[in-house]
């Protein structure tokens, strides 16, 4: 049979429709009742049920992967990527108390290989699943010349919801307030630029080579998933944040207060992911301005892969902290007579965490020291 003239251009529709037919059966493990019409529309659709909202907030947020990409591609795994991205997302919204409702992908690509689109949307859809999160929807460019040879980008929309009276917004935090530092699997999706010039440049190693130290290859270990903490921050506000004392009034001027007119203070009262920019510029962004944040190192477990690049890197340890989580991947600002309930119900939930810092008087700055 002759090749269509597009495919010869480089832009193989037949292929891109047989690749995309498995997707209902792909996605069918991310459904939720939400969603109505089918997978393959000019949009998805999604009846967000209001009678569970008293005043429902519709959170959004984007975003890629970024240069771990380039790991995926020297490894030629690809069923991580696509989990790095929704998780991501998921955090994101998470820190506002949000729960994630449905999630949208674009991947770009020069040439759709099967294989690796499979792999790809298999990612996206187990990590959806893990969130309780539909997939509804996506694209999926080929882009002949665009792009170098066996490399795609991809990048991901995601949409949430939650209660305008439960919504985390950081108004609530006051000095003597607790820090608790969730676990990180590794440098999540920030920090890949300098980390692969400091492995693969400066040290000389190979995706494929064996470090004692990590008792892994610096590939498989840099490839680790971004975890989620949407699941367990959604357990946690159920717990800790559901009862009349946590429905906050926010008229401009008023004190917090519940319904009922008593003094009212949620238990937690602010979280931060700790993406690019690490503690120093994405604490503060969920801070009032009469508030500092403190961190203070040695608190908690320090993964092998932050110690490698902090003896092999050469980089000055204040840039460490504003580059890579340092094995924090999200923040909890608890009120302090909560923080060790608190902490008890997220290492029975198999999180590691810690006491890692405390909110002190100041000017909407985070500090390690």
């Amino acid at each position: 049979m002759k090749q269509k003239a597009y495919a010869r251009a480089g832009v193989d529709i037949d292929l891109g429709n047989k690749v995309k037919s498995a997707l209902p059966r792909m996605l069918r493990a991310t459904h939720r009742p939400e969603v109505l019409g089918k997978v393959g529309g000019f949009g998805g659709l999604f009846a967000l049920d209001v009678r569970k909202y008293r005043q429902p907030v519709l959170v959004s947020s984007v975003d890629g992967v970024g240069t771990k990409l380039k790991l995926a591609f020297a490894m030629d795994r690809h069923d991580t990527i696509g989990q790095d991205l929704v998780n991501h997302c998921v955090n994101d919204i998470a820190v506002l108390g949000a729960e994630p409702l449905f999630f949208l992908d674009y991947l770009g690509t020069g040439r759709l290989e099967p294989r690796v689109f499979k792999d790809i949307i298999s990612g996206f859809a187990k990590a959806c699943a893990e969130n309780h999160c539909a997939l509804i929807g996506g694209e999926t460019a080929q882009m002949p010349g665009f792009y170098q040879p066996g490399e795609y980008d991809v990048s991901g929309t995601i949409v949430g919801v939650v209660e305008k009276s439960q919504m985390l917004d950081g108004q609530a935090v006051r000095a003597g307030d607790a820090v608790i530092g969730l676990a990180s699997s590794g440098l999540h999706t920030n920090g890949y630029s300098l980390a692969r010039k400091i492995f693969f440049e400066q040290m000389g190693l190979k995706p494929r080579t064996y470090v004692p130290e990590l008792r892994n290859t610096i590939g498989q270990e840099l490839l680790k998933v971004h975890v989620s903490y949407g699941p367990l921050v959604q357990k946690l506000l159920k717990k800790f944040n559901a009862g009349p004392a946590s429905r906050l009034s926010r008229k401009p001027g008023s004190k917090l207060s519940s319904k009922d007119g008593r003094p009212a203070c949620p238990t937690i009262k602010a979280l931060a992911h700790i993406t690019g920019g690490g503690f120093v510029d994405n604490i503060p962004r969920v801070l009032p301005k009469g508030c500092d944040v403190v961190i203070r190192k040695g608190t908690w477990d320090v993964l092998p892969i932050f110690k490698l690049i902090q003896a092999k890197g050469g980089v000055p340890e204040d840039e460490l902290y504003q580059v890579f989580n340092m094995g924090i991947g999200m923040v909890v600002i608890v009120a302090a007579d909560k923080a060790d309930a608190v902490l008890r119900s997220i290492r029975a939930q198999k999180q590691q965490a810690w006491l890692i810092g405390q909110v002190t008087k100041g000017r909407g700055e985070a500090r390690v020291v």
